[in-house]
């Protein structure tokens, strides 16, 4: 990682490093005071909110030997001492308490039965690495299943079961972090219902997601669910600022793109030239249905089924995106806009074919397609399809 993001990522996982979600932090705080934890926690929100870093930041808290209570007036607990052997221990994420479960698939190195203990060193480094702020991408890249989809298993179950059956090392919390929990495996989620519901003493499960509807419902009922909005644009912009090498102008601009994303922040911070392979491969993709060039669209289809579903999927986010941005500017003019100049420039004359007629049809087709894709539908079949029907919104009269 470069000295220019070295600044910008939190390494160590306490509350000061997070960016912004200062109502979220006080309210961990006060309930690892109260006594009143709920020993099964489900923290959700977008990519880039800091659900990840802010269960590690309150893992770290809650076996903290060394906290002060938040009242006392001396000096007000807000985070962990970062001194005591525990802190120490959380400081290179080998804590023996804390425990982690997370999407894994077979490897060259792994060719059978993967469990999430197969890649501790690798998950380790991603967590250091993108600070806890990386997503499903950043992970099936550092460990090289670009191309797979990642399942909490049986096994990982059954991994769970035999940590917790044994009392905590030091004395604290055990701690479970199962990251991404809507890759939890359905057949294998039931061996976890009645330890989830009924866990052993001085026990706590984390659970965090992006994507709470993709939960298994007898698992989210089981839990107290904690909101991680996207982060607050003052919060974001005062963390990029602190970025020497970022002009001001540059500052406002990935502040205004990002819409509360974090990691996207240092995605664009890290790249001169943000999502241009995205944009010129939507571009192309546009013009072709807009022409309904079929073997054009049929090579497009090809070559997309040639990526992995990760970026299948990023790229249909992308496409979500710019058609609710053309939206935007047909309802409400420029102002309320996140596009870079480029993008700017093409939906001007884009945004006319994207109206109050198809723009629902638009957004439901790409929401539907990343479903499909992450249900191992065939990316060539499907491609082709959301081409075809693409190409009929674009010559759809506005009503």
């Amino acid at each position: 990682m470069d000295v220019v993001l070295l600044l910008a990522v939190s390494r160590d996982m306490y509350f000061k490093d997070i960016v912004g979600q200062e109502g979220v932090k006080e309210r961990l705080i006060r309930m690892a005071h109260s006594g009143r934890i709920s020993h099964a926690q489900l923290f959700y929100g977008p990519e880039g909110s800091g659900a990840l870093p802010l269960a590690l930041a309150f893992a770290r808290y809650l076996n903290c030997q060394g906290r002060r209570h938040p009242d006392e007036a001396s000096s007000p607990a807000t985070d962990a001492c970062g001194t005591c052997p525990s802190c120490v221990k959380f400081d290179k994420l080998i804590h023996p308490d804390l425990h982690f479960i997370f999407p894994v698939a077979t490897t060259p190195q792994v060719p059978k039965n993967p469990v999430s203990k197969n890649f501790y060193e690798k998950w380790r480094s991603f967590i250091l690495n993108h600070g806890g702020y990386g997503n499903l991408n950043d992970w099936y890249n550092e460990i090289g299943i670009e191309k797979k989809q990642g399942l909490i298993n049986t096994e990982d179950c059954s991994v769970i079961l035999n940590t917790l059956s044994y009392k905590s090392y030091q004395g604290g919390y055990k701690i479970m972090i199962i990251w991404m929990v809507e890759k939890l495996f359905h057949a294998a989620a039931l061996k976890i219902l009645k330890v989830l519901e009924e866990p052993p003493d001085q026990t706590l499960f984390l659970l965090v997601t992006e994507n709470p509807e993709q939960i298994i419902r007898t698992i989210r009922s089981r839990t107290q669910m904690m909101l991680i909005p996207p982060v607050e644009d003052p919060a974001l912009r005062e963390r990029l600022q602190s970025i020497p090498t970022l002009e001001p102008a540059r500052v406002n601009d990935i502040v205004r793109l990002t819409n509360g994303n974090y990691r996207e922040a240092l995605r664009l911070v890290r790249e001169e030239a943000p999502d241009q392979e995205l944009f010129e491969r939507f571009r192309h993709w546009m013009r072709l249905c807009f022409r309904f060039s079929i073997p054009e669209i049929l090579d497009l289809s090809r070559q997309m089924a040639q990526e992995g579903r990760e970026a299948q999927k990023n790229f249909l986010r992308y496409a979500l995106r710019i058609i609710r941005e053309s939206l935007l500017i047909d309802l409400r003019g420029e102002a309320l806009c996140r596009l870079t100049q480029g993008e700017l420039e093409f939906v001007r004359n884009f945004s006319p074919y994207v109206n109050l007629s198809n723009g629902n049809a638009f957004a439901q087709m790409l929401e539907s397609a990343i479903q499909h894709v992450e249900r191992n539908a065939n990316p060539s079949i499907l491609f082709t399809w959301l081409s075809l029907r693409i190409s009929g919104l674009l010559r759809m009269k506005p009503a």
